[in-house]
C-alpha cells in the first residue's frame, strides 16, 4: 500500500470530504475569476446601455433578498433582548448564542399544515397575507439607506410611503372577513379601526417636515439634515417626532398597542384561522414593519445616513483595481492560502495531538474573520455610502431595540383607551404642531 493510500485511510469522514472539496473550491474560484475577467466587459457594456432596466431589477432583487433576513434578525433580537430583560438566557441551543432560532421558526412554519377553513373564501384568504407582506416590503423602495443607496428617489416619496402603508388595513380586513369566523371578523375590524385612527396623526406629524424641507422626497429630507446632530429635525420638530413615534408604534402593532393580534389572548384577532406559511407572511410582515418604522423615523427626524458630527480626518483608501490586472487574480488565490497557513501554524505547532486538517480549518476561519474586518475598514474609509450605511443601520437598530424594550416593559392598553388616545390627544396635538410650524415659518419669513 502506498503512502498516499495509507494517509487516505487514516483520515476520518470529515477529513476525506475536506481533501476533496478544497481542490474543487480552488479550481472553481480560479475559473470564476478568469470567466469574470473575460466576460465582465461585455456584461458591463450591455448593462450600461440598459441602465434603467438594470437598476429596476437590482432594486427589486435587493429588496426581496433583504426583507426575510431583516425579519429573522429583528425576531432574534426580540428573543434575546426580552430574555435579557427577564433575566433569562433565551435561545442558545440551535446555534452559537441561538443566532439561528428565528430561522428555524421560519422553517417550522414552512413544514406546518396549510389549513383552509371550511366555507372560507379561498382566494381572498390566500391573498390577504400577501397584501400585508407586500405593503411592508414595497416601502423599502424609497427608503434611502445611504448616498445613492436606495431603490427610487421619488419627489412624492413621503406620499408613497403612507399610500403603500395604508394597504395593510386592506389585507387585515381581507384576512378577517375571508376566514368565515366571527372572531376573526371582529379582530379584523378592530385592527382596521386602530390603524385608520392612528394613520391620521401619523400623517399630520410629518407635514411639518414638508414645510421645513419644501419637498416630499426622502432623499431631500436627509440632505436637509446634513451637518451635525444640531441640524436634525428631531430638534426642530420634537412634538412631531413624539407624535410619529407613538402613532408608528400603533401602526406597527407593537406593544403597548398590539391589540391587532393580542397574542396572549385566546383568540388571536384576524389571524385566528391562519396556519403554515400563510401565517408566516403575517409573522414576517410584523417584524419587517418594526424595521421600516425605525428606518422611517431615522430618515425623518434623525438625519438618515448622516453622521452626528463631522469626521475630523480626511482619509482616502481608493485603489485602482483596473491597474492591478493579473496581480489581483494571483492575490485572490495566494492571499487566502498564505493567510490560512499563517493562522494555522500556531495551532499545528503548539498542539501536536491536533490533526493537521483541524489546524487548517481553524486557520481558514480566523483568516476569514480578519479579512472581513480589514475589508470592512477599507470600505469604510474609501466609500461614502459605506459610512452612510453604517450610521443608518446603527440608528435604525437602536430604535428596533427601543421597540423591543417597550414590549418588555409596558402592559397592553384597552381598546377604548387606544381609540380615545388617538382621537382626543394625538390628533389635536398633531394639528397644533402643524399650525405652530406654519406660524413659525411665516414669522421668520422663510
Amino acid at each position: 500500500m502506498t503512502a498516499a493510500a495509507r494517509g487516505w485511510d487514516r483520515l476520518n469522514l470529515f477529513g476525506k470530504a475536506l481533501v476533496i472539496i478544497v481542490p474543487i473550491f480552488v479550481v472553481v474560484t480560479f475559473t470564476a475569476i478568469l470567466a469574470a475577467i473575460l466576460v465582465l466587459p461585455i456584461v458591463v457594456d450591455v448593462a450600461a446601455a440598459n441602465l434603467p432596466i438594470v437598476r429596476f431589477f437590482v432594486a427589486v432583487t435587493a429588496i426581496l433578498l433583504v426583507t426575510i433576513p431583516t425579519a429573522f434578525i429583528v425576531g432574534y433580537l426580540e428573543l434575546k433582548v426580552l430574555a435579557f430583560m427577564q433575566t433569562r438566557i433565551g435561545p442558545d441551543r440551535t446555534s452559537p448564542f441561538g443566532s439561528l432560532q428565528a430561522v428555524f421558526h421560519g422553517f417550522k412554519m414552512l413544514i406546518k399544515e396549510d389549513f383552509l377553513p371550511t366555507r372560507a373564501d379561498a382566494i381572498v384568504f390566500t391573498w390577504a397575507p400577501v397584501v400585508v407582506f407586500l405593503a411592508s416590503i414595497m416601502t423599502f423602495l424609497v427608503v434611502p439607506f445611504a448616498p445613492g443607496f436606495y431603490g427610487q428617489d421619488m419627489n412624492i416619496g413621503l406620499l408613497y410611503v403612507f399610500a403603500v402603508g395604508g394597504l395593510t388595513v386592506v389585507g387585515l380586513l381581507m384576512g378577517g372577513w375571508s376566514s368565515f369566523n366571527k372572531y376573526s371578523l371582529l379582530g379584523g375590524l378592530r385592527s382596521a379601526a386602530q390603524m385608520v385612527s392612528y394613520e391620521i396623526p401619523l400623517t399630520l406629524s410629518v407635514v411639518g417636515l414638508i414645510l421645513l424641507a419644501g419637498s416630499m422626497s426622502l432623499v431631500t429630507l436627509v440632505e436637509q439634515q446634513s451637518g451635525s446632530f444640531l441640524d436634525w429635525y428631531v430638534l426642530q420638530q420634537p412634538l412631531g417626532a413624539l407624535i410619529f413615534a407613538v402613532a408608528a408604534t400603533a401602526e406597527a402593532n407593537r406593544a403597548p398597542f398590539d391589540l391587532t393580534e393580542a397574542d396572549s389572548e385566546i383568540v388571536a384577532g384576524f389571524a385566528t384561522e391562519y396556519s403554515g406559511m400563510r401565517f408566516g407572511f403575517f409573522y414576517f410582515a410584523e417584524y419587517v414593519n418594526v424595521f421600516i418604522i425605525s428606518a422611517l423615523f431615522v430618515t425623518f427626524f434623525l438625519g438618515g445616513w448622516t453622521a452626528p458630527f463631522d469626521w475630523p480626518w480626511p482619509v482616502s483608501g481608493d485603489i485602482n483595481l483596473g491597474q492591478l490586472g493579473v496581480g489581483l487574480l494571483l492575490a485572490a488565490l495566494a492571499i487566502p492560502l498564505i493567510g490560512t497557513l499563517l493562522f494555522a501554524a500556531p495551532f499545528a505547532v503548539s498542539r501536536r495531538r491536533m490533526p493537521l486538517w483541524q489546524a487548517l480549518v481553524i486557520g481558514f476561519l480566523l483568516f476569514n474573520v480578519v479579512a472581513v474586518i480589514v475589508i470592512s475598514l477599507w470600505a469604510f474609509i474609501s466609500f461614502e455610502w459605506v459610512v452612510g450605511l453604517f450610521w443608518f443601520m446603527g440608528k435604525t437598530y437602536t430604535l428596533v431595540f427601543t421597540f423591543i424594550w417597550l414590549r418588555g416593559t409596558l402592559p397592553r392598553v384597552r381598546i377604548d383607551q387606544l381609540m380615545g388616545f388617538a382621537w382626543k390627544w394625538l390628533l389635536p396635538v398633531a394639528l397644533i404642531n402643524l399650525f405652530a410650524t406654519a406660524a413659525a415659518l411665516v414669522v421668520v419669513g422663510k
